[in-house]
């Protein structure tokens, strides 16, 4: 499969899919590796043909499949420096690693990826932006506040992965303790849903074709609410796009690339 496909997403597991002419990689492993297998056949992709696992942070969610794909199968990381020690550091040993910058654009294969920095409480978390096959994906989940490196970085990007992850009243009306609580609204938290929207509006450009909102909290978000926030914020500014959530149980709509 040519094209960009969420297999999961939210605070249960995190993977993307990318295909492209040369490369098949996963963004994030967030689920076990029978999981993201069986998630992988949904889109015709074997396992067998990934060709590297793209590490945007060390949080559990974002790496718990590396135990099967990157020690067993031997699946190359590619991972900062310091995401590649707290790597090390939970698991106490080492896969292959593929060492990128922060900041700094490098090339796998057919891709051009650019690593940004993000605000979130891990020790280097990353955004991305990919270039490949004449498109370009923007990619910002697991943020507290989208600052300037953000909002350039995703700048005219042809599809957009963007965080959308909680709605505050039901936030601070949930169960949840108060401490779960302060991180999620704070600046190294997650990004609500008007902050989404407007990260969103300030990121349109008439070649943006795709919008996915990711990482919606199960119990402080709902996938209705977060979509009517962003389509009417959007469409106060007569902005129309194709919005779809990234689901945390089934594989979503993939962006299909011709």
């Amino acid at each position: 499969m040519h094209g960009f496909c969420p297999l999961a997403s939210g605070s249960k597991g995190n993977v993307l899919f990318l295909g492209t002419h040369k490369a098949k990689i996963l963004i994030d492993a967030g689920l076990s590796g029978k999981a993201i297998k069986e998630k992988l056949t949904k889109i015709d992709v074997l396992l067998d043909d990934i060709d590297a696992i793209l590490i945007s942070h060390e949080h559990h969610d974002h790496i718990v499949g590396l135990k099967t794909l990157a020690f067993r199968l031997g699946i190359p990381v590619l991972a900062n420096s310091l995401t590649a020690k707290a790597i090390c550091d939970t698991f106490h040993d080492c896969p292959q690693f593929k060492i990128f910058t922060t900041g700094e654009t490098f090339e796998f294969l057919d891709l051009e990826i650019t690593p940004f920095s993000i605000k979130h409480d891990a020790v280097d978390p990353v955004g991305f932006a990919i270039h490949t096959m004449n498109r370009k994906i923007g990619i910002a989940t697991d943020l507290g506040i989208a600052t300037h490196t953000v909002r350039h970085h995703i700048a005219n990007s042809d599809i957009l992965y963007v965080e959308a992850n909680h709605e505050p009243a039901l936030v601070h009306a949930s169960s949840r303790p108060d401490t779960y609580k302060e991180r999620v609204l704070s600046p190294t938290g997650h990004l609500s849903n008007s902050a989404a929207a407007e990260l969103i509006s300030a990121a349109y450009h008439p070649l943006l074709s795709h919008v996915y909102l990711a990482h919606l909290s199960s119990e402080c978000n709902r996938p209705e609410l977060a979509h009517s926030i962003v389509d009417t914020h959007l469409k106060e500014k007569t902005i129309e796009l194709p919005i779809t959530i990234a689901h945390q149980e089934i594989v979503s709509r993939a962006t299909i690339f011709e």
